[in-house]
């Protein structure tokens, strides 16, 4: 794992390959809680592991497996405003929820379509209601749970026109609610209203600045600030929201 500023000025990196604590292989997920603590989603090691903001090694749960509090190949991480960890339980093909010290809370979802089903949830975030936002990524579509599990909504089908989507990899959620997607296969950024309307897009396919490959995970900061992990292009860009009616020129 690497820290850098708001600039992208390096700061500092933890980690390395391995089993032991401290160590990951192929690690897809990460998130901040309110005390700092960076917790990340430890794929292939089939756990979460969490730690100081300097890197120093807490805690870790999980294992390989299908019941309760274990993973197959978990990928994106959110913390809620109650400090639980929601975790995308990726080939198990549900959510799992833990409280800020690794202890299994509940769990929803399976292999599906239907609602409330998944194939393959990739990543998740938290709106300010307390929602679960998941990319459900091989069923290309957005779904939304109460914060307990219960299926509110979804939105999105696989294609490319406005409002659909290719295998979306990543969720935020910014200050005014809006869902913002990364639309993996589309090598675009989506953003949606807190229902699921289709507001925007950016984004196309290619190597120059605001073009991707093969998006991975997205955030936001405070200032309303785009991250995106440009997983083909080796980078992490930085972009600000654009404005409906630049979108529409």
């Amino acid at each position: 794992v690497q820290v850098f500023s708001s600039e992208g000025r390096f700061l500092l990196k933890f980690g390395s390959n391995g089993l032991e604590d401290g160590q990951f292989i192929i690690p897809s997920g990460v998130a901040i809680d309110q005390q700092g603590h960076i917790i990340v989603a430890d794929s292939h090691n089939y756990r979460v592991q969490i730690f100081s903001s300097e890197g120093r090694f807490l805690l870790k749960f999980g294992s390989n497996g299908s019941g309760d509090g274990q993973f197959r190949e978990p990928s994106g991480v959110a913390i809620d405003q109650q400090g639980r960890i929601i975790v995308a339980d990726t080939f198990n093909d549900r959510i799992q929820v833990f409280s800020n010290e690794g202890r299994f809370l509940l769990k929803f979802g399976s292999d599906g379509s239907d609602d409330g089903q998944f194939n393959d949830p990739s990543g998740v975030a938290i709106d300010q209601q307390g929602r679960i936002i998941v990319a459900d990524s091989d069923n290309h579509r957005v779904q939304v749970f109460s914060s307990e599990g219960r299926f509110l909504l979804k939105f999105g089908s696989e294609g490319s026109d406005d409002g659909q989507l290719d295998r979306p990899s990543g969720v935020a959620v910014d200050q005014q609610g809006r869902i913002i997607v990364s639309d993996s296969g589309n090598n675009r950024i989506q953003v949606f209203s807190s229902e699921g309307r289709f507001l925007l897009k950016f984004g196309s396919n290619g190597s120059d600045d605001g073009q991707f490959s093969y998006l991975g995970g997205v955030a936001i900061d405070q200032q309303g600030r785009i991250f995106v992990a440009d997983s083909g292009n080796h980078r992490i860009q930085v972009l600000a929201m654009p404005q409906r009616q630049q979108q529409q020129q």
